[in-house]
């Protein structure tokens, strides 16, 4: 098996549907390698193709999110030439199968893979938005809205009052207490 630790790791950015942070993706969901462990995981569980993966972790988010494919496919490269999955051609489309060494890569992996679950779940609730009120929501979106209205000219009285503000009204949430 070839050392898997060694290679440079495929990234793992996600789409979002339908906002636009992080310069058109969505905000980072995954940390660096949790791919690398969840795409052999769902392929243990049953052997499927890339697009199958896509829309299982799709259905993982409700929808929320769904994954390049710029992100699996390498990915799944990656995790084939480590020997942990294996590919085999099925009417042009690879159909993945997880390996022994993959089997035993998850099984001593099992705490990290655990956490990367809970991970995601904390996301998927954000996503859909069940961690705040839709008036906070929208509230939080009304302030991403003014300030990237602004002209970009800030003034040093601007940045200062507009810091102010918002380093204010962050310790009264946090205190619990009214502006």
């Amino acid at each position: 098996m070839r050392d898997h630790h060694s290679h440079r790791e495929p990234g793992d950015g996600f789409e979002k549907r339908p906002g636009r942070e992080r310069a058109g993706r969505g905000p980072r969901v995954f940390a660096p390698g949790d791919l690398k462990l969840l795409l052999p995981a769902l392929i243990a569980e049953q052997p499927c193709h890339g697009y199958d993966l896509i829309r299982k972790i799709e259905a993982l988010f409700d929808g929320a999110y769904s994954p390049s494919p710029g992100v699996i496919y390498p990915t799944l490269t990656f995790l084939e030439e480590s020997e942990l999955i294996s590919g085999d051609a099925d009417a042009g489309k690879k159909r993945y199968t997880i390996t022994d060494a993959g089997r035993l890569f998850l099984s001593e992996q099992a705490v990290a893979l655990d956490g990367i679950r809970q991970r995601m779940e904390v996301s998927k609730r954000s996503l859909r938005g069940q961690d705040r009120p839709p008036e906070i929501h929208e509230a939080v979106h009304n302030l991403r809205h003014a300030l990237h209205s602004h002209h970009g000219h800030w003034s040093p009285e601007e940045i200062v009052r507009v810091a102010a503000l918002l380093n204010g009204t962050a310790q009264a949430i946090a205190d619990g207490k009214a502006q």
